[in-house]
């Protein structure tokens, strides 16, 4: 297994290592991998908290055609949607309420 190294950044949307611990088990390393996986979700936490497009990613990030690769594979694959049913759980454990919900609410 290849040792790709982690550059942390600065940003308030960037992950703690205990976030990272919890989630890594989503993004395993693959064969091709040249960018550590933890880079690519923070560069996504990054667009998501701050609502700016791909091309305007800051350059302490991937690149961000490779930022937008992962990101659609990752839905293609159900990652987020297994990582964000993983988190639900854990969150309502944590708050001790029934691993699963009974019903949702949509607020617009």
């Amino acid at each position: 297994m290849k040792n790709i190294p982690y550059y942390p950044t600065n940003y308030p949307s960037d992950l703690t290592d205990a976030q990272w611990e919890k989630l890594s088990r989503f993004f395993p390393l693959g064969s091709n991998s040249k960018t550590h996986k933890r880079s690519l979700l923070e560069a996504v936490l990054y667009l998501i908290d701050n609502g700016c497009k791909w091309r305007a990613l800051p350059h302490d990030y991937p690149k961000w055609s490779t930022v937008k690769s992962f990101y659609y594979r990752a839905i293609k694959d159900d990652t987020w949607k297994n990582m964000i049913q993983f988190m639900s759980r854990d969150i309502r454990i944590i708050a001790n309420k029934a691993e699963d919900s009974s019903h949702g609410l949509i607020d617009s």
